[in-house]
């Protein structure tokens, strides 16, 4: 039987949402209230977790590695050329070897079926750190950067503004699954993955919120408590960033759509942000900016999905436990 895995979004229902942001929550507040090493008792004691990255990071490489380290756990951070899969052995059977070595695999990578096949093989549970689909460990230190300003979702409405990529797809599925609203303002030809979008309506339509998918980016952002960016050229579509500023230029976050947006909203980017072009300055370096507030909530949702998959733990049972 294979364990358990984040593979996408919708691997965690509402509830559970919900139950890991608690978790992290207890989590960052046991981090500030002691510096001392985790003890026998921390949830990864004893497990070496492989932390492989096949795209460049900095947030999911550091928090991932630090998280497992506060947990317990021993990191064994791999890069495509620490491993045969750069020589072209299969991810079936790198799967089937990691999983007799550690206890665990976090990766970021392309496709999602990379996920699949080493989870299959490998039988021990597999995270997503970001594909070309989905990013969900990202989604999850939204939400909890957004539970933390608002103090639930109930009512409230992100909008999303730039290409329909990953980022955009976890947002609306999770989005969705907790009831927070969700509007995708995009340029013609840049829309979410149309399956995605029907997927978070069906969510959405259970936990009481609206999934929004428009290219009027003005009406997107009129109201919203979160007005959220990311750049518009991803990893891998380097050789289309020229084309892509000019189209995606009417979608930049500026402070023209934080005047639409609600009194009290905030702005969030997954970062890196190129100042200037999909976000201004004044508003990513203003004081709605949350930005700095999020990448720091990476490291809380992460343990909290660490602790659940790795070692086990329902959300609730997470955090704290007994420090020496």
């Amino acid at each position: 039987m294979t364990p358990r895995s984040l593979i996408t979004t919708t691997d965690l229902a509402g509830p559970e949402v919900i139950g890991l942001l608690d978790a992290a929550v207890r989590l960052r507040e046991q981090r500030g209230a002691t510096s001392a090493e985790p003890s026998s008792d921390a949830p990864l004691a004893g497990r070496t977790v492989a932390l492989i990255f096949e795209k460049p990071s900095t947030r999911t490489r550091v928090s991932f590695e630090v998280g497992v380290i506060e947990l317990g756990g021993h990191p064994l951070v791999l890069s495509s050329s620490d491993l045969q899969l750069g020589r072209g052995e299969t991810v079936a059977d790198t799967g089937a070897v990691l999983g007799r070595f550690v206890h665990a695999i976090v990766i970021r990578t392309f496709a999602q079926a990379r996920l699949e096949e080493l989870a299959l093989h490998g039988r021990i549970p597999v995270i997503n750190a970001l594909t070309d689909e989905e990013h969900p460990c990202q989604a999850l230190a939204d939400l909890l950067t957004i539970r933390d300003e608002f103090g639930s979702f109930d009512g409230r409405v992100l909008t999303y503004v730039g290409d329909g990529n990953n980022v955009a797809h976890s947002l609306l599925l999770a989005g969705a699954a907790v009831g927070l609203g969700v509007r995708v303002a995009h340029p013609s030809g840049y829309a979410p993955d149309a399956a995605i979008v029907a997927r978070a309506r069906e969510l959405a339509a259970t936990s009481g919120s609206e999934v929004t998918v428009t290219t009027d980016v003005d009406a997107a952002a009129a109201g919203a408590d979160v007005l959220y960016t990311d750049v518009w050229a991803s990893m891998g579509q380097e050789a289309e960033s020229a084309e892509r500023a000019a189209v995606f230029a009417p979608y930049a976050l500026d402070d023209h759509l934080v005047d639409l947006a609600a009194d009290d909203a905030i702005v969030l980017h997954c970062l890196p942000a190129h100042r200037g072009e999909e976000i201004a300055a004044s508003v990513i370096d203003g004081p709605r900016s949350r930005v700095f507030d999020q990448a720091e909530n990476r490291l809380h949702a992460q343990k909290a999905v660490l602790a659940m998959l790795v070692a086990g733990r329902t959300p609730d049972a997470i955090a704290p436990w007994p420090l020496p």
